[in-house]
């Protein structure tokens, strides 16, 4: 082969099938991790669901699904995560905006303020709560000064203070997604339709809100996920009197030496958590394709 063309043959893009098998060897090495850290031990979950001493049966599944009191558990993890993701994505939605349009030291306090509290655990986030709540708590004592109450209130181990507090906690998850999609909104779109004629509110509502889209729901996604199989918050901030699928499994595995039974409620509770990925990429995909 000449001098020329082993220069052209040098030159010439790679194949498809090359690069297809370049991949896959590149991308081998992680494949087999995450198969040995997160889909076997996910198999094994689901195997230990159904197996029993006579053999395979779906007990454990008519047990969960088949009961007022344990359909109730569901619905409470639910309705934890619906509402705090509501409440996170009302309140995230606006700082998202004021953190990407803060300037110098004041996007550099936002920031502080956004990161710092990730730096601590869940259980101390938790535990702060639980102080700033109770009989006692800094809560009580300022409305007990202001004269707005005349006796400290029950406000620990409410609703009340789950949702708070499980908003309080997660809130960052939320913020900084929609956060990483508004710094890269182009501000000439909405000038634009200004310019023809759009009022700021329509502006917002058929422009921005719709770029925004894949940020809202990554937040939404995330938020929602950690917050339905979220364990230490229900159980400092309102314990028994507000059971969860997580606290389930964990009295099932801890305390009843039910293995089966906490396996088959982390397969109901890893069924939600692939639905919530499953619609968010499909909104997102939509959001994303408009």
């Amino acid at each position: 082969m000449s001098a020329t063309a082993r220069a052209a043959t040098a030159t010439m893009p790679p194949s498809p099938n090359r690069e297809r098998r370049l991949a896959a060897g590149t991308a081998a090495p992680a494949i087999v991790i995450l198969a040995a850290l997160f889909v076997v031990p996910l198999v094994l979950l689901l195997i230990g669901s159904l197996l029993s001493p006579a053999g395979i049966t779906f007990a454990e599944y008519a047990k969960l699904l088949g009961t007022s009191h344990y359909l109730g558990v569901i619905w409470n993890s639910l309705r934890l995560a619906l509402l705090t993701t509501l409440i996170a994505l009302a309140i995230g939605y606006p700082a998202a905006f004021a953190l990407a349009r803060a300037r110098g030291a004041m996007r550099s306090l936002l920031l502080a303020t956004l990161f710092l509290p990730l730096a601590a655990s869940v259980i101390v986030k938790a535990f702060a709560w639980t102080i700033l709540l109770r009989s006692d708590g800094l809560v009580n004592t300022v409305l007990i000064t202001l004269g707005v109450i005349r006796e400290p209130i029950r406000m620990i181990f409410t609703e009340t203070a789950l949702i708070v507090g499980s908003v309080n906690i997660f809130l960052p998850f939320m913020i900084l997604p929609i956060y990483s999609v508004v710094a890269q909104l182009d501000r000439r779109m909405t000038d634009a339709a200004a310019t023809l004629g759009a009022s700021p509110v329509v502006a917002f509502l058929r422009v921005t809100v719709p770029l925004t889209v894949p940020g809202i729901v990554a937040g939404v996604a995330l938020v929602f996920s950690l917050s339905v199989s979220a364990y230490v918050v229900p159980t400092l901030l309102i314990g028994e009197r507000y059971p969860t699928l997580a606290s389930t499994i964990a009295k099932a595995y801890l305390l009843a030496r039910q293995p089966a039974f906490g396996a088959a409620a982390g397969v109901v509770l890893l069924v939600i958590a692939v639905a919530v990925i499953t619609i968010s990429t499909r909104l997102a995909r939509f959001g994303g394709g408009r």
